[in-house]
């Protein structure tokens, strides 16, 4: 997908030694594998991810007898593949141990199956509705099958740094931890990683053996009605957020979230046509393609790999903007929790092999910055114009080099169903 060259610029700012990184899941909702009937479904899934560098996918599975059935075509096209997976309960459903257990049994001997140090690597969303014991108990029976893993859970409930060593403390079975949270928390500010590092810290001052996952988003929003309607501060999360992971947190796992969880506005993949998003889902998220994203993946997960920046040799701009103001009354729908929070404007991420100036234009609105060898980002504000596209220009000693336009006029003046997803684009 991306050619890489030399490279300088603002990337330089952040160098960090990684020789101890050691892979990068997505999160992949299997929920939304409910139209998948072969192999051929999940072999797709995988070579888009493995093109873009990432390892392997946390299955987030439910309880829905359907899910757990795909897992046949799912690890058979991971298996030929050398893709790997690993089970993330989602113990927002009602499983029994038992069947988590005889879940784990199935799959951890198969070629496809995460290890982590060795061991099968378990994780979850959510989970600490269940004690200590039912983990443990948990562990026991996998032990008693001949089977040891590690756990790694999402705790969604642990979040305030302070809490982390008593969690440790209070969950003696745990191994690891995932942390969820890589949104702001209802705040117009950037998320910090003071929960990364604390939890992070925890693992080692309890003496547990990992891993220590990060989890890395490039946007949150849903409208799904009364208290399923939200928007996060992410403009920009998707660039500093992986610049967290490799220059300040360096985790043992970067988790990205998601792979395909479209409802929540943070997939990575192409739209699944056939996927059964419901009734209102689809009214913000068809149409609304996020593919340029994983251009912007696979550069930092080389670097996150590697330690090193990857040289760039082919310039690029991937470019995101919502399709309407935040202050527009839709005909459907309620305005989100912190719909005030998102910008109004376009955004240019540049990936330059020399130093250009991006041009953002919308009807009568115009911004540029000067962007040098390597990664920059920029924006411009809404024109008060209505039915305007984003126009991006790369100007290199006075000439155009490279242009696009966004695919999706930004409508300033009625909108069917409120939506504060964004369209993501790229000029390459």
């Amino acid at each position: 997908m991306i050619a890489f060259g030399s490279i300088l610029g603002l990337q330089c700012l952040l160098l960090a030694s990684r020789v101890d990184a050691t892979a990068v899941f997505a999160h992949f909702m299997v929920q939304n594998a409910f139209s998948y009937d072969s192999v051929a479904d999940w072999t797709a899934d995988i070579v888009a991810a493995q093109a873009i560098g990432i390892d392997g996918f946390a299955l987030n599975t439910a309880v829905d007898d359907y899910e757990v059935d795909r897992y046949t075509d799912a690890f058979a096209a991971a298996e030929a593949a050398d893709f790997k997976f690993f089970i993330s309960f989602d113990m927002t459903y009602d499983w029994a141990s038992a069947d988590m257990v005889s879940l784990v049994q199935t799959y951890a001997s198969s070629s496809a199956y995460y290890q982590w140090n060795g061991l099968p690597l378990v994780s979850t969303y959510d989970g600490d509705n269940q004690d200590n014991d039912f983990w443990q108990d948990f562990k026991d029976a996998l032990e008693d099958a001949g089977i040891t893993i590690s756990l790694a859970p999402a705790f969604v409930d642990f979040r305030d740094p302070s809490e982390a060593t008593g969690m440790f403390e209070t969950y003696t079975s745990i191994d690891g931890f995932f942390n969820w949270w890589s949104w702001p928390e209802d705040v117009a500010a950037d998320l910090t990683t003071a929960t990364d590092l604390a939890y992070q810290a925890g693992i080692s001052a309890a003496g547990r053996t990992g891993p220590y996952i990060m989890a890395v988003s490039p946007w949150q929003f849903k409208e799904l009605g009364g208290e399923l309607d939200w928007v996060e501060q992410s403009d920009e999360l998707w660039k500093y957020r992986w610049e967290q992971a490799i220059s300040d947190v360096k985790p043992d796992i970067v988790e990205i979230v998601t792979w395909n969880d479209y409802g929540e506005s943070h997939y990575i993949s192409d739209i699944n046509p056939n996927v059964d998003l419901g009734d209102l889902a689809p009214l913000y998220v068809n149409g609304f393609v996020h593919a340029g994203w994983r251009t912007m993946a696979q550069y930092y997960i080389s670097w996150y790999k590697t330690g090193t920046a990857p040289a760039i040799t082919e310039d690029q701009v991937v470019y995101w903007y919502r399709a309407y103001p935040k202050a527009i009354t839709c005909s459907e729908g309620d305005l989100p929790r912190n719909s005030d929070f998102p910008s109004d404007s376009v955004f240019a991420f540049s990936m330059l092999t020399s130093a250009a100036t991006i041009t953002l234009t919308v009807g009568d609105s115009t911004a540029s910055f000067d962007a040098p060898a390597g990664i920059a980002i920029g924006s411009v504000p809404f024109s008060t114009e209505d039915a305007q596209s984003p126009v991006i220009e790369i100007v290199r000693n006075g000439a155009t080099v490279k242009s696009g336009t966004g695919a999706i006029a930004i409508s300033t003046t009625s909108c069917a169903y409120y939506n504060f997803n964004p369209l993501v684009g790229i000029v390459e």
